[in-house]
């Protein structure tokens, strides 16, 4: 026991040190974000002093020993990530709702190709990020982790779909932009048999309870992080499983982005890889990335752009190590996805 004592005592101060340098960091990061906003707000360059130019500290000290006289530890269980199967049914306990799920994989990839081309999407920035964010040949119901069908495969979050939305993109889009698709879906009821309208004037009926229970909290990602956790928050991101409503909020997500860079006085069309930093870091944050000179590119790290979390659960983001790197390494994982059947298909149905 005196060993292990000594080698716990060893292991903690080096823990202790590692933690303060880290916290060090992660602040200094957070600083510099919140500098870099204010002379955003104020239009004034930002320079490569506004970024931290060193990389996270690593813990390098002893591991931590086991304790000789303590039982075996077992590993917690998994936190279960609800599934298709479970959006699914919370829609149809929670609002009455099924999915209109397509006939074939095709009739999905021509709805969102036709509402991805309508709102001002390029087929570049369309047809890439899907092969990056779905892995190129993914369906429209891929679920983050689920992406290959392999024996105990698990989902990791929420994400899905073409454009990988979670739970809480879907609540926050219905909250903010849900009268926009109400009025999209009711000029297209309007030119439709009238069986077909009835039905999809029904689906309108849902959507506005939807709409009505999004809104129900503060409009704040936090807010609706907690609603899209609840059993009707699942019912309402099986919205992205039907084939009039979940082209709508795949485009959405990535438009908004494409919105707010315009807004910002980024008047040049987004390349699929620019676009990607935005949907990838945050609109904020993505827009500090493709605006960045490409001589500074190469010295900046990729941990300007996230949170301590975030940064270690992104393998892409730690290995790329700067700017350069991380675009570089999206645009080769899109250049390779984008070779695989369900890249080519969308590719083919995209409007000319």
């Amino acid at each position: 026991m005196a060993e292990y004592r000594r080698k716990f005592e060893e292991y903690t101060l080096a823990r202790r040190r590692y933690e303060a340098e880290a916290d060090a960091y992660w602040d200094s990061i957070a600083d510099k974000r919140r500098l870099r906003r204010a002379k955003r707000r104020n239009n004034q360059d930002i320079v490569l002093g506004d970024y931290v130019l060193t990389q996270p500290p690593v813990y390098s000290g002893p591991p931590k020993p086991v304790d000789p006289s303590a039982p075996p530890e077992e590993a917690p269980p998994r936190k279960y990530v609800p599934v298709v199967a479970d959006f699914l049914r919370a829609a149809a306990e929670q609002f009455n709702f099924v999915p209109q799920q397509p006939r074939s994989e095709m009739d999905y990839k021509r709805a969102y190709a036709r509402t991805a081309s309508a709102a001002g999407l390029t087929k570049e920035q369309a047809v890439r990020i899907y092969a990056f964010e779905s892995g190129g040949d993914g369906k429209y119901d891929v679920q983050a982790g689920l992406e290959q069908p392999k024996p105990g495969a698990q989902a990791i979050s929420t994400a899905l779909g073409y454009n990988q939305l979670l739970a809480t993109n879907s609540v926050e889009l219905m909250a903010e932009k849900g009268d926009q698709f109400i009025r999209i879906l009711t000029a297209k009821a309007a030119g439709l048999p009238e069986e077909a309208k009835k039905t999809l004037q029904r689906k309108l009926g849902v959507l506005k309870s939807m709409i009505a229970f999004c809104r129900s909290v503060p409009d704040t990602w936090s807010a609706h992080d907690k609603l899209a956790n609840t059993p009707k928050g699942l019912g309402v991101h099986a919205l992205n499983l039907d084939l009039d409503v979940g082209p709508l909020l795949q485009t959405q997500k990535l438009l908004d982005s494409i919105v707010f860079a315009r807004a910002q006085g980024y008047g040049a069309v987004l390349s699929a890889a620019e676009l990607e930093m935005m949907n990838l870091t945050g609109d904020g944050n993505g827009l500090d990335i493709i605006t960045m000179p490409l001589a500074s590119r190469e010295r900046v790290p990729t941990s300007n752009f996230f949170q301590p979390g975030g940064y270690e659960r992104n393998p892409i983001a730690g290995r790329s190590g700067v700017v350069s790197k991380l675009i570089a390494a999206t645009n080769a994982v899109m250049d390779q996805e984008s070779k695989l059947q369900g890249a080519k298909d969308l590719a083919a149905v995209f409007p000319k």
